[in-house]
């Protein structure tokens, strides 16, 4: 299990991030449009997986918008959000946003949080999934990974938009 922080109090995942150069889990999510969502139907492309506990947070809705606006144009990439809000909710959220070039997916009925290591195991937050960014590379392969270590805290932008060549 990895440690992050709530408001300043440590909290812990169920289980470790997918580590640097190990293949990603095929998680299957359920879309905005309630279809079937699986991360292999991305292989091929670069991959990169914005997971955090719920849009209605400003932290977490800052994020989704900034990597729509900083990642979602690049070529062969792919931004995936992920939460365990309801699908009708992110498609409410992404339409009142403009979110429309990153891609928003539900985990309410997936095993995505255990899959990833980022469903929180104790705190106020228990159950919804940790913020975290992780890139895959288009052969399937973790290439970069991020738990931030303070929830309420946005992830290093600067630093996965660099690591994807931006």
């Amino acid at each position: 299990m990895a440690k992050t922080h709530f408001k300043g109090n440590p909290t812990n995942t169920v289980a470790d991030i997918p580590a640097v150069g190990s293949q990603i889990p095929d998680s299957t999510l359920v879309g905005i449009d309630m279809s079937e969502v699986k991360l292999s139907d991305y292989a091929g492309q670069w991959l990169l997986v914005n997971s955090f506990p719920s849009l209605d947070t400003g932290v977490c809705a800052a994020s989704v918008r900034e990597f729509n606006e900083r990642a979602a144009n690049l070529e062969n990439t792919v931004v995936l959000n992920v939460s365990k809000d309801l699908p009708f909710a992110q498609a409410r959220f992404c339409g009142a946003e403009g979110i429309e070039r990153a891609h928003t997916a539900s985990a309410f009925r997936s095993n995505f949080g255990i899959d990833f290591g980022v469903e929180l195991a104790d705190s106020p937050m228990a159950g919804l999934l940790g913020r975290s960014v992780v890139v895959v590379n288009p052969q399937g392969e973790v290439t970069y990974t991020e738990l931030v270590e303070e929830i309420t805290n946005e992830p290093d932008y600067d630093a996965v938009m660099e690591h994807l060549g931006a």
